[in-house]
């Protein structure tokens, strides 16, 4: 029986080009993002979605790191902010009321990774996730710290996880078993079964695909290599330019327009 929930999107066909051509044209009516991660070992995920926002089309982008990482990139990135830091150089606890006040400037938040192994940035991610009620993007080693708590992504509504394969599966192992030896086809129907109840979207890369899941719905789209980074800057702005009705139909086309790139 043929899946009529798997919608399969060719590199030259898009699945919604009305959408895809509906966009803001002027910068400054495409939308605000927040992107917010780093430590001070460690800043790639945060500059590769900064600059993969501006070529997905962002209006305008702020970027908030620890402030560890101030002396390394005060005089070569001048578009960061900082926040306070633990010793070790993570996002410290008391950073949350500089995060949540950052929030409500933005249109939708990302948390783009980078942000290491640290009891308190544990605390500091859970507080403001509780906290903030916005578009919510969540890409790299930031999913790793809801493995335990992973309900409070999964029931969280506004709510797009970027995840590898490895990390989809520990975080709906409570919900549902998803194999590496799973076939394409088995793949996409265990996440239209699971995000039927899942307020949230899922944006993965598999079997030589992007995969789109929200709403028991999924697309793909062939993709043999796709950067983590770049796939959740992609998805934050074209979310964030669509309103919540239509957000399958935006991850969609932001997996078409970094297939592209």
């Amino acid at each position: 029986m043929e899946n009529t929930s798997w919608l399969k999107q060719a590199k030259d066909s898009p699945l919604f080009p009305d959408v895809l051509w509906s966009r803001p044209e002027n910068r400054r009516h495409a939308g605000k993002l927040l992107i917010i991660g780093g430590n001070s070992h460690a800043f790639a995920a945060v500059s590769e979605a900064y600059s993969g926002a501006y070529k997905a089309g962002v209006g305008a982008t702020r970027v908030l790191v620890p402030n560890k990482l101030q002396k390394t990139l005060g005089g070569v990135f001048p578009e960061a902010e900082f926040a306070p830091s633990t010793p070790s150089g993570s996002f410290a606890r008391t950073a949350l009321a500089q995060l949540i006040d950052a929030s409500t400037w933005a249109d939708g938040v990302l948390l783009a990774g980078d942000f290491g192994r640290n009891s308190e940035t544990a605390i500091l991610l859970e507080s403001f996730v509780s906290k903030y009620s916005g578009l919510l993007a969540v890409g790299g080693d930031s999913l790793d710290y809801f493995f335990n708590g992973s309900e409070q992504l999964i029931n969280r509504e506004k709510t797009v996880l970027i995840a590898n394969f490895a990390q989809l599966q520990k975080l709906v192992a409570k919900r549902i078993l998803i194999k590496h030896s799973m076939d394409l086809s088995q793949l996409v129907l265990a996440l239209s079964g699971l995000t039927k109840d899942f307020l949230g979207a899922i944006v993965t890369h598999h079997a030589n695909q992007i995969i789109v899941a929200y709403g028991g719905k999924v697309s793909t789209i062939p993709a043999t290599v796709a950067d983590a980074a770049k796939m959740a800057a992609y998805a934050s702005v074209w979310s964030l330019q669509q309103p919540p009705a239509q957000t399958f139909e935006a991850l969609t086309c932001a997996a078409y327009e970094l297939v592209k790139i």
